[in-house]
């Protein structure tokens, strides 16, 4: 770059003149004088690279000259803020490359010529050639230190190859001399050569050079080509493996040193002072055997480093072996490793304590990281030694001396690690429980029972019951009833629980709050008096409502009205209550039903069953059990899961949304229809042949066993047109007998209602043996004494003579009992006709089998359709398959009522239309009407939130599987989450957008906190997602460098800031934000990328199937967990006002 340059006055008067006629640009400006106190006007004219000024327009000669080239021009801000009437001006400034020479302060009061100006001058300025020539420089000065470092490489080369030459000559003479002597020798051979003859040693020492020479050649060929071999690179990579992992060691090492030594011993002499901050249970309860933990690495520590040592003979696998069996310790740490965190969560309360913490965490080797990243951090250590020792293999060869060692240790990690991930789920399900208990004020029993599993909770409104047993009138649906009728709910495996919530969060049981599901009848459409009927069908409730009919063995019966907010949320509600009692039931019946035959009862009779707990081919097991007591499934085939799906003996509610949620990935619905008609036409198939030899000990059944058609009536269904509602037992050849079930039988102890039994050849209702004695119904009891009496009295009655009578009709309730209640009809007639010999006995069994069967199917079925409604309206043809199975099933003459009503319930569901919601459409609450500032923050909050739950609430539970969201393809793969992120990004815009609007400061101060008051009113409606909106917009660098405006934001303001932003928080995986989802009641709308990153976590780090191509159920449980809870937080509707004048 020219530094100077030599000018007369002829030259600058000339160039000065050219500037004013051609110059690139010209006009008036204000230039600062140089004691920076006045502003003067000036002409200026710009010249290629030189700026000109004149004291006005028509001055000859210039007042100054400027060069320009290198410089720097930019905007400056105004001095001050124009005060009012005044004319506004724009600032630039033109900064030089000389040390000692003072920038120019020009202003002009048009902003048009401002930016003009400084475009021109930054032209003019040629930085950008002189930037590019500087770099061409520095290439070609680079250039030609290669173009030396070669010429000096090739002189050597050359200088090597004439080296070489001269010595090829010197060597070709000397074997030429040595041939000719070699000759002489031969020619005159009396003449021995002498021993001291220098000619031979030379001769000697030419062919040593000469081996020499050819051997090293070899050798340095052999090595050349090992170290390009793959073994070579193999094992570089081995060691690169081990010397990482050596790394990895020393920094888990240091850790766990400061964990101990900055956080465990100084909290450990704490507790030990007169005033303790914190005690010694809570000390050991947060850092568990972390002491343990850090000596156990720093022995391992210590003997890689040995390792080391001896490099490049590296062996580990001794060291893994003294390992493993140490590595139990860390099942512990992971098992309460949530717990140590809440109670130091619950610890920091104590101000004292949280000040000592704060002290410790200060100090320099934490380097700024909190106590629960350190207590993180043996949580991933297992995981980290599988990965370590996954890669050391595929770098290990096969032939390798510590080959099988290592497998044998990664075998041994990877089972370790699978047991601490079932710990830590069964642990998590008793917590949550626990967490639920501690909410309740009074305290709840029944969830301190491990066997109870928790399946879902939400917001019902419970509808109070008159003395008399019904609707209290004008109540139903009314403002009153929606605010003082509002239950949170929690249902469990074998618990309802409904509860208030109190004014500072706690929960109340409310009067028969604790509902136990084996005294409970679910009535999915109530069904009640005209005047219910009437009052019921004008109001905003009707199909949302739902009873549980409650008949404890102790208790006076008492029902249970609740209502849902949503067709969505009540259809959940009832699906998921339905299968807990059917499960129960289906348990209870299947024991009772086969509770004479050898003494063998279904827990035995599972535990017979190798299969249901012994790994094979097609199957792997977890170690955990699921609600029925059973191992999980781990890996599967899907011929295994469909048997398990259909299995009769059981059925997990769990397995069942697992299954329902992930069919999709390994299967299609066509498979899974035809597995339950199947199991529908061929019942028998759904037991294993273990258990069927168990149930029918006889060896006229054997038949049935092996697969040859059955001989009994039973063993097969027959359709045809709609029979009466009875149930027709075939007692011989030439005789049947039919019972008429024309009252709901209710379990647990109570009567079954049974109007009339016959025995007419013919097949229709009659009283022949049993005219004169009649089945009392409140003597008639499952499981009870007087079950054991009826009997008797059947076979009194036998050898009595038909007399033919007809019973009497008796009217069956109206109801939607669950078809399980008639099953147990089944068991007490299989009692009461036990005097019957061994095959009729076995036929009665068949007659249950095929009961579970149906119930089986259907529930599957109602739970699929209800559920998962999409997959029936986007394939008609398998809507239609199902709705002529459905009508099949109904045609079949030993159908129960409850059963044909059932499959009824069904076929509705799926013909009838979806009315929708009454919540307003995202279309009518985006309209905009009138601004921001005219909106209390209340206002906005309810609306903003109503949008989001509504954009939140129709991504389809699909769009979660497989990462659509990722992939090229995504907005046709998934766009349901595509459109909510670009509503998350909008609205982030928008906010930061209504802020920068404004000039003023103090607009802009405001505008910050009346956002700041709705994020907190949004944390209030449980809207975490609008939270994360406000506080991501608010820390953007537009926003966050207002260093004015934030200068008077108010300390109540950013210690609200500081608080939301610390709750949603990705520190720790969104710790904070889970335990305050994990503690919210719907409804929520949570951060949909929280989710998002567990569900790629899961697919990146797991496969869908195994090597040996079985299905990973696993992973699969773990996705629909994850959309479970979605799915909740989306049934659950806001209770808020659509106000379009809300923009």
């Amino acid at each position: 770059m020219q530094k100077g340059i030599r000018l007369n006055d002829g030259h600058i008067t000339y160039l000065a003149l050219l500037a004013k006629k051609d110059g690139t640009r010209r006009g008036c400006l204000s230039k600062k004088s140089s004691d920076n106190t006045k502003w003067h006007s000036k002409w200026f004219a710009l010249l290629q690279n030189m700026l000109f000024y004149f004291e006005n327009d028509s001055s000859s000669r210039p007042s100054g000259l400027y060069l320009l080239e290198g410089c720097v021009c930019d905007r400056a801000p105004s001095p001050k803020p124009a005060a009012r009437g005044m004319v506004r001006r724009y600032y630039f400034t033109v900064t030089f490359n000389h040390d000692n020479q003072k920038a120019l302060e020009l202003r002009t009061e048009d902003v048009k010529d401002c930016d003009e100006w400084v475009a021109a001058i930054t032209q003019a300025s040629y930085r950008n050639l002189a930037t590019e020539h500087e770099t061409l420089m520095q290439k070609y000065l680079h250039l030609l230190q290669i173009v030396e470092t070669e010429k000096t490489v090739a002189k050597q080369l050359r200088q090597q190859i004439e080296d070489g030459e001269i010595e090829i000559e010197r060597l070709k003479s000397e074997i030429a001399a040595l041939l000719k002597d070699n000759i002489k020798i031969q020619s005159n051979p009396e003449v021995p050569p002498s021993e001291d003859d220098t000619e031979i040693k030379k001769i000697k020492k030419v062919q040593s050079f000469l081996r020499g020479w050819i051997c090293r050649r070899k050798w340095k060929t052999i090595i050349q080509d090992y170290i390009r071999s793959p073994h070579a690179e193999s094992m570089r990579k081995r060691n690169q493996v081990v010397f990482s992992m050596l790394e990895a060691e020393a920094e888990y090492v240091q850790q766990l040193h400061i964990l101990v030594n900055n956080f465990l011993r100084p909290l450990r002499m704490a507790a030990s002072s007169k005033k303790p901050p914190i005690t010694h249970d809570d000390v050991s309860s947060i850092f568990l055997n972390s002491e343990t933990i850090m000596f156990l690495h720093q022995i391992f520590y210590q003997g890689l480093k040995a390792r080391i040592a001896s490099w490049p003979t590296l062996v580990l696998a001794d060291l893994f072996d003294i390992l493993l069996p140490m590595l139990n310790i860390y099942q512990e740490f992971v098992r309460n490793h949530q717990y140590s965190l809440q109670i130091l969560a619950h610890c920091k309360q104590n101000r004292d304590f949280d000040k000592l913490l704060k002290q410790y965490e200060a100090k320099p080797d934490c380097e700024e990281r909190t106590l629960e990243t350190f207590l993180t951090y043996p949580m991933f250590q297992i995981p980290r030694y599988i990965l370590t020792l996954h890669e050391l293999l595929a770098h290990t060869p096969h032939e390798h001396v510590e080959r099988n060692s290592l497998d044998y240790a990664k075998s041994k990690l990877e089972e370790l690690s699978r047991i601490m991930h079932d710990e830590v789920s069964e642990t998590e399900n008793i917590r949550k429980n626990l967490a639920i208990e501690r909410m309740i004020v009074e305290g709840c029993e029944v969830l301190l029972d491990t066997s109870q599993t928790f399946v879902r909770q939400g917001s019902l409104i419970q509808v109070p019951m008159s003395e008399k047993g019904k609707i209290t009138r004008g109540r139903l649906g009314s403002l009153s009833l929606k605010k003082e009728g509002e239950r949170q709910c929690f249902l469990f495996t074998k618990h309802l629980i409904i509860c208030t919530r109190g004014s500072g969060g706690k929960l109340h049981i409310t009067k028969n709050g604790v509902v136990s599901l084996i005294d409970c009848t679910l009535m999915e459409e109530p069904e009640g008096t005209d005047d219910e009927s009437k009052e019921r069908s004008g109001q905003d409730t009707e199909h949302l409502d739902f009873k549980v009919m409650v008949e404890p063995k102790d208790v006076q019966p008492f029902t249970v009205i609740l209502v849902a907010s949503s067709r969505q949320e009540k259809s959940a509600w009832t699906s998921d209550i339905s299968q807990c009692i059917d499960n129960i039931r289906c348990n209870g019946l299947m024991m009772n039903a086969f509770e004479e035959n050898s003494k063998v009862t279904v827990p035995q009779m599972i535990k017979s069953d190798t299969s249901l707990y012994c790994d094979d081919v097609d199957i792997r097991f977890s170690k955990m059990m699921n609600s029925c007591k059973v191992l999980q499934i781990r890996y599967a085939s899907v011929e295994r899961l469909l048997e398990r799906l259909t299995d009769l003996r059981f059925l997990s509610i769990d397995f069942l949304n697992t299954f329902l949620h992930s069919y999709r990935v390994f299967t299609s619905a066509a498979v899974v229809l035809d597995k339950l008609i199947t199991i529908y036409k061929k019942p028998i198939s759904a037991i294993p042949a273990r258990s069927l030899e168990l149930f029918f000990a006889s060896s006229q059944n054997n038949k049935l066993l092996y697969g040859e058609p059955p001989t009994s009536p039973r063993a097969s269904r027959k359709f045809s047109s709609p029979p009466p509602l009875s149930i027709t037992k075939t007692s011989s050849p030439n005789r049947r007998r039919k019972l008429s079930l024309n009252i709901p039988i209710i379990t647990g102890g109570k009567a079954l209602d049974l109007a009339a039994l016959s025995c007419s050849p013919n097949g229709y209702a009659s009283m022949s043996p049993f005219s004169k004695t009649t089945l009392d119904i409140n003597k008639l009891y499952v499981s009870s004494t007087m079950a054991s009496k009826i009997p008797d009295e059947a076979e009194a009655e036998m050898s009595s003579p038909k007399s033919p009578s007809t019973p009497k009709n008796v009217k069956s309730k109206n109801s939607a009992y669950s078809c399980i209640s008639m099953y147990v009809c089944a068991k007490t007639l299989y009692s009461h006709f036990s005097g019957f010999p061994t095959d009729q006995r076995n036929g009665d069994k068949e007659f249950v089998i095929r009961r579970a069967a149906t119930n089986r199917v259907l529930n599957v079925l109602r739970h699929w359709v209800s559920k998962h409604s999409q997959d029936f309206e986007l394939n008609s043809e398998l809507k239609m398959r199902v709705i002529g199975f459905l009508e099949e099933v109904m045609h079949d003459p030993e159908l129960l009522t409850q059963e044909r009503k059932a499959a009824a319930n069904i076929i509705r569901t799926l013909t009838q239309e979806d009315p929708g919601d009454s919540q307003a459409t995202i279309e009518e609450i985006t309209k905009m009407t009138e601004p921001f500032e005219n909106h209390s923050a209340l206002e906005i909050a309810e609306q903003l939130t109503l949008l989001d739950h509504l954009v939140f609430k129709v991504i389809p539970y699909e769009e979660f599987f497989g990462q659509g969201w990722m992939k090229n393809d995504k907005n046709e793969r998934t766009p349901y989450i595509i459109k909510t992120t670009k509503h998350f990004n909008d609205i982030s815009n928008r906010i930061a957008s209504e802020i920068l609007q404004w000039d003023d400061v103090n607009m802009r101060v405001a505008v910050i906190e009346k956002w700041v008051a709705v994020a907190d009113i949004c944390r209030c409606l449980h809207n975490y997602n609008a939270v994360l909106e406000i506080t991501s917009s608010l820390n953007r660098s537009s926003i966050f460098r207002l260093k004015k405006t934030w200068l008077k934001v108010s300390k109540q303001t950013k210690t609200v800031i500081d608080k939301l932003q610390k709750l949603v928080s990705s520190e720790g995986r969104f710790k904070n934000l889970r335990e305050a989802l994990k503690n919210c009641d719907p409804p929520c709308v949570p951060y949909l990328g929280m989710y998002l990153t567990d569900l790629a976590f899961i697919e990146e780090g797991t496969p869908n199937y195994t090597e040996d191509n079985l299905v990973n159920f696993s992973k699969m449980r773990m996705i629909s967990h994850i959309i479970r809870e979605i799915r909740q937080f989306q049934q659950t509707a806001y209770k808020i006002d659509s106000q379009t004048k809300v923009r």
